[in-house]
């Protein structure tokens, strides 16, 4: 009787987790550049009991790898990442990764994001272009150009989040794992002049709010069960 609400407790435990995730990218759904976040979960067996008992994870989380709209802006410091690439921007918490290529230029020339973080180039350093020259050129590699001449490369990065990541500015996240530079742009490359939105889908997630809130419910109704039956069971014990 005590394995089933341990059992539930888990349950319990993995559907909050799950609840505050969906929480977490519907409030995301308008971020530009935002990808969502998933979660896996895994079952795991305990022999403490007379008969093996499975119970839940608390889930491992991971990046949602669906691309999502591309909006066209016609703005010349736009970017949209096509494929796996991410850009690279320095963060006062280091270099981080991210899908919003809305940009602006300084009196400088120095090219940021909205927020104010420099986008860096393939050798992790600021791009900066000429702020009296023409509106820069940005070709499928990255490559920024002003009247023809090249002065700068966007940097385009795969990431691999397998071993855990954290959240940061500007949409970006911060892999564990370094990072790795693109260097084919078959699949991966810039569009100008776009930009990618979120890729959260508010009606699935929605529906999965309603979903797991049930479920939870329904959980919470059978601890309350097994605590009713446990009491009654031992007011039954000292009565005899």
């Amino acid at each position: 009787m005590q394995a089933g609400m341990y059992v539930s407790y888990s349950g319990q435990i993995a559907l909050e987790r799950r609840l505050a995730t969906i929480a977490n990218n519907i409030a995301n759904v308008g971020t530009v550049g935002y990808r969502a976040d998933e979660l896996k979960f895994e079952t795991h067996i305990s022999r403490i009991t007379a008969d093996p008992t499975a119970f839940s994870s608390a889930g491992s989380s991971f990046i949602s790898t669906r691309a999502g709209a591309i909006n066209k802006t016609g703005n010349p410091l736009d970017v949209a990442v096509q494929g796996s690439g991410w850009l690279a921007i320095q963060t006062p918490a280091g270099i981080s990764y991210t899908k919003d290529g809305r940009m602006k230029m300084l009196d400088t020339g120095e090219l940021q994001t909205l927020t104010g973080f420099p986008i860096l180039d393939t050798s992790n350093a600021p791009i900066i272009i000429d702020p009296q020259g023409a509106a820069p050129e940005i070709s499928h590699d990255g490559k920024v150009t002003q009247r023809g001449q090249q002065v700068g490369t966007i940097g385009l990065y795969t990431i691999d989040v397998s071993k855990g990541y954290l959240r940061s500015e500007s949409s970006s996240i911060m892999p564990k794992l370094p990072a790795v530079p693109i260097e084919s742009f078959t699949s991966d490359g810039i569009v100008q002049g776009y930009v990618e939105e979120s890729n959260v889908n508010a009606v699935t997630e929605m529906t999965n709010l309603i979903t797991v809130t049930r479920a939870f419910d329904g959980l919470q109704t059978s601890i309350d069960e097994s605590e009713s039956s446990l009491k009654k069971a031992i007011q039954i014990l000292a009565s005899g």
